[in-house]
């Protein structure tokens, strides 16, 4: 009898390895949470863009000038991107769903203020929020999908990521002038505003019931000084630049970009120090020490800065110097958005087979068709349209689709799950600062040339400014872990 009481409470080897995984094992992302996170990240990167070919429309109905509709534009980007690592932080400390949640929720909440904002201020106002909730809600979804697969899964997951956001990017600016064409229920401009409230509560019923709860398993506080200094440092840096050009560069603009270095040091040397006693900062220097992260987050920067810039000043070219409307000015870029998508799809074959000697090759292939825009600009203005930009933006898509994708996987591929919404936050924040200087920096050099040499002279000049920055990403590719983790 003894021997048998003994066997019946014994468990077998194998069950008890198996039950130790699976109370140990991190939740598992399905097919429905993956949908469900990567429309989450679709959201706040159309909106981003949505407005672009809206802002005539906004700004005859709020009788706003063009300092105000930058500020429409800035306001969101600024908010975000000084927000973002700080959402990213939030997430490891409280639970990247539940943040995710939340930010979804203020996201829905901040597009409904913007669709019925009286008057150009409010608009701004509620861009603003808007900018800060779609900062708590994307860095969550990086984490979460850092958090819950591995292997094979990640990097499809990671390749439908790249592939969501790019797409996103395009497809937003060909969606607002959709709507602000369809003048839906009469609400003109408002409704790329409006549409997002019921794509937000289908997003809050699946994530609610597919995305899993992560968090980091060792959360630090929230690191107060370097939040100040990191918001300060990027406030210092792109309000002037975005709003300088507009407001006639006042003396604000270059008292706070004197003072950006200055408050980029201090915000350095604040985290090196918190790194160095043992806690863990708002962007750990020692994050950097990846060479991955490190080298690809230094080719986001100029790629995005290009990728943006070339979004607005095709936006304003094509409607205020061809006069197209909405809906032709937003479909002339629709063969980017067609060809991005399916070569993004391609893109974890390739890099399998490939390496990352992929990204090099998109680098030519997209330098390749932003010559082929300069070149019909040139040759066809002011008959430019779909049929001349297609060779050229097809090219320029595909170019794009095996850089940005991979980028994003090459740059979370070293860090450690415990730091996966740090890691998410920092590469996030660097997209999105690049992505507002882009406007700033070649949206300026657009608006500043063309009273003095035409749109089309000035639109062409500036696809060459940004054919440098495509020839910098392109050599900064080489020196690319050859495999990606």
């Amino acid at each position: 009898m003894t021997g048998t009481g003994t066997r019946s409470l014994a468990v077998p080897t194998t069950a008890r390895s198996t039950t130790a995984r699976s109370a140990t094992a991190p939740p598992a992302l399905g097919g429905l949470g993956l949908f469900t996170v990567l429309l989450g990240a679709a959201l706040p990167l159309i909106d981003f863009f949505i407005v672009n070919v809206a802002l005539p429309t906004i700004g005859h109905d709020l009788a706003a000038g063009e300092a105000l509709l930058e500020l429409v534009v800035a306001g969101y980007g600024l908010a975000y991107a000084v927000l973002l690592v700080l959402g990213g932080r939030l997430g490891d400390l409280f639970g990247r769903r539940r943040l995710f949640l939340g930010g979804m929720i203020a996201f829905g909440l901040t597009s409904l203020a913007c669709g019925l904002a009286p008057d150009a201020w409010s608009l701004v106002a509620a861009r603003v929020a808007q900018g800060a909730a779609s900062a708590a809600m994307l860095p969550q979804v990086l984490a979460t999908i850092q958090a819950t697969t591995t292997g094979g899964r990640r990097a499809k997951a990671m390749g439908l990521y790249g592939a969501t956001a790019g797409l996103s990017m395009v497809a937003g600016q060909i969606l607002g002038g959709v709507l602000v064409a369809a003048d839906v229920f009469g609400t003109g401009w408002r409704s790329v505003f409006l549409v997002n409230v019921p794509v937000v509560l289908v997003g809050l019923f699946l994530a609610a019931r597919a995305v899993p709860e992560t968090r980091s398993p060792h959360p630090e506080p929230v690191d107060g000084p370097g939040t100040v200094l990191l918001a300060a440092s990027l406030l210092t840096l792109l309000a002037p630049l975005t709003e300088g050009r507009a407001a006639g560069w006042p003396l604000w603009t270059w008292l706070s970009l004197t003072a950006f270095p200055f408050l980029a040091y201090a915000f350095y040397q604040v985290e090196r120090r918190a790194d160095r006693n043992g806690r863990t900062p708002l962007v750990p220097p020692s994050l950097f020490a990846l060479v991955s992260l490190r080298r690809g987050l230094i080719m986001i920067v100029p790629f995005s800065i290009g990728f943006s810039g070339f979004m607005f000043v095709i936006a304003v070219a094509l409607q205020q110097g061809e006069r197209l409307g909405p809906v032709p000015a937003g479909l002339a870029l629709a063969p980017m958005a067609v060809v991005f998508f399916a070569v993004s799809l391609a893109g974890p074959r390739l890099i399998a087979r490939y390496g990352t000697r992929i990204v090099t090759a998109g680098g030519i292939i997209q330098g390749v068709g932003v010559a082929l825009i300069a070149l019909a600009a040139w040759r066809t203005w002011p008959d430019l349209g779909v049929l001349e930009l297609m060779p050229g933006a097809a090219l320029a898509g595909a170019g794009q689709a095996l850089q940005l994708p991979i980028l994003f996987r090459i740059i979370l591929s070293e860090v450690p799950t415990a730091r996966a919404g740090v890691g998410s936050g920092v590469m996030i924040t660097a997209q999105q600062s690049a992505l507002a200087l882009g406007v700033a920096t070649l949206g300026s050099l657009f608006l500043t040339l063309t009273p003095n040499l035409g749109m089309r002279d000035a639109l062409v000049t500036t696809l060459l400014a940004q054919l440098a920055g495509i020839a910098l990403t392109t050599a900064l590719s080489v020196r690319l872990p050859r495999v990606v983790g």
